[in-house]
């Protein structure tokens, strides 16, 4: 693995870098608009927010339409297994200001919304500090904008309708923020850690960041490990790394383990065996059909069921559902109860066979994309945590009879 590159600089549990340090340690920032998205585009930068999308041919799309445009930076981090962003707007403000700023410039706009969770109050301080610090031209575009707290709130349209209206509902239909977003102009909107890369990049070149990777993929990741590990922690690996390396610079194992969830809460459950040897590589990863989604590596511990927590983590995708369509209300809704119903024992002879169908029939039916992402993880753990899920239904019985409690 290669050294840190967000994160190079002073311990970020030092708190936030100030404006004269930043500068003093990565230099001014440079001027000018021209060539940015070429570079990125020859860098190969994608988005790190969870989609990975390719950062140059977003920034296109945005900077190709009439008009001023907005960029929002995408702070709200609302995956509850997620720490890398609130970590890096608390220790790295000025990083992520440089890359909105850049933004700004490449893609003609004229306003900036820093969109950030009203739960972390850590990073809304730092970020206010930061803006603060900054030069007054820069200073007047922006403006900071606090997220609800909810699973859903970080979802591009979401933010975009949250800025607008007050009510942070995402959708799936026409038009994208690109075409028409914060007050019906083209809007860029960007995760914080993709943005604090764009400010390496531009000081550094595209060379320079395909360097800094490794394991075929370009530059280094922010990971929150949690679980059965000594303390949920964030680290910066490139993609030479495996998911025991994370695990390893989070402490280690503190009791056996099973299974991995990764990506978070729309990511995928991975049996222990295959995943310590999974690279942290975006390609390679996707090529075994799973994806490092907002960064998360949730290590199930051995006092755990991995039935019950599966069940826990579909109530709070129903729980967190907008209700704008019959597959949330009704169909996540139908899965998380039936889900409890077998992590307690309670579950009648075809709950799981109609959790199974149910999983198979949720993808693309919805009005945004949270069904299609509880259906991934449902899907996996019951591939994974077969022979639990038919113990607790054949045999009413559970391998941690502790969390049957939990589940209740």
């Amino acid at each position: 693995m290669t050294g840190a590159a967000l994160l190079a600089g002073p311990d970020p549990r030092d708190g936030a870098e100030g404006f004269a340090a930043h500068t003093a340690r990565l230099g001014a920032l440079p001027s000018g608009r021209h060539g940015l998205i070429d570079t990125l585009e020859r860098a190969g930068l994608r988005g790190r927010g969870g989609a990975s999308f390719p950062t140059a041919t977003k920034w296109r799309s945005v900077a190709s339409r009439r008009g001023d445009s907005v960029v929002l930076v995408n702070g709200a981090e609302g995956e509850p297994l997620s720490q890398k962003d609130r970590v890096l707007m608390e220790s790295r403000p000025h990083l992520i200001l440089d890359g909105a700023v850049l933004a700004a410039r490449a893609t003609g706009a004229r306003q900036i919304v820093h969109y950030i969770g009203a739960a972390h109050a850590g990073a809304l301080a730092a970020m206010r500090r930061a803006i603060n610090e900054r030069p007054d031209a820069e200073r007047r575009l922006m403006r900071l904008v606090e997220a609800p707290q909810r699973y859903v709130s970080g979802e591009e349209t979401a933010a975009v309708h949250f800025v607008n209206d007050g009510t942070a509902l995402p959708t799936a239909l026409p038009p994208r923020p690109f075409e028409r977003g914060v007050s019906g102009r083209p809007t860029l909107v960007q995760n914080v850690e993709t943005l604090a890369y764009v400010a390496l990049i531009a000081r550094h070149g595209d060379a320079w960041f395909r360097a800094v990777g490794g394991g075929g993929s370009s530059g280094t990741a922010l990971v929150t490990v949690s679980g059965a590990v000594p303390a949920a922690s964030v680290h910066e690996v490139d993609g030479s790394a495996v998911i025991a390396d994370a695990v390893n610079l989070a402490g280690g194992l503190t009791s056996d383990s099973d299974a991995v969830l990764l990506g978070g809460y729309f990511g995928s459950w991975v049996p222990a065996t295959r995943a310590w040897a999974l690279p942290l590589d975006v390609g390679a990863l996707s090529k075994r059909g799973l994806s490092l989604g907002s960064g998360v590596i949730g290590v199930l511990a051995s006092s755990d069921c991995g039935v019950e927590m599966s069940a826990r983590i579909a109530m709070y995708l129903a729980d967190e559902s907008s209700r704008q369509c019959g597959p949330c209300t009704f169909g996540l809704r139908a899965i998380a109860n039936a889900m409890r119903r077998v992590a307690t024992m309670q579950a009648g002879v075809d709950d799981l066979a109609h959790v199974q169908r149910w999983a198979g029939l949720l993808p693309g039916r919805g009005a945004c994309r949270h069904p299609d992402g509880a259906a991934i993880m449902v899907r996996s753990a019951l591939q994974v945590f077969a022979d639990d899920f038919s113990l607790h239904v054949r045999e009413h019985r559970c391998i941690v009879p502790a969390a049957v409690a939990r589940a209740a």
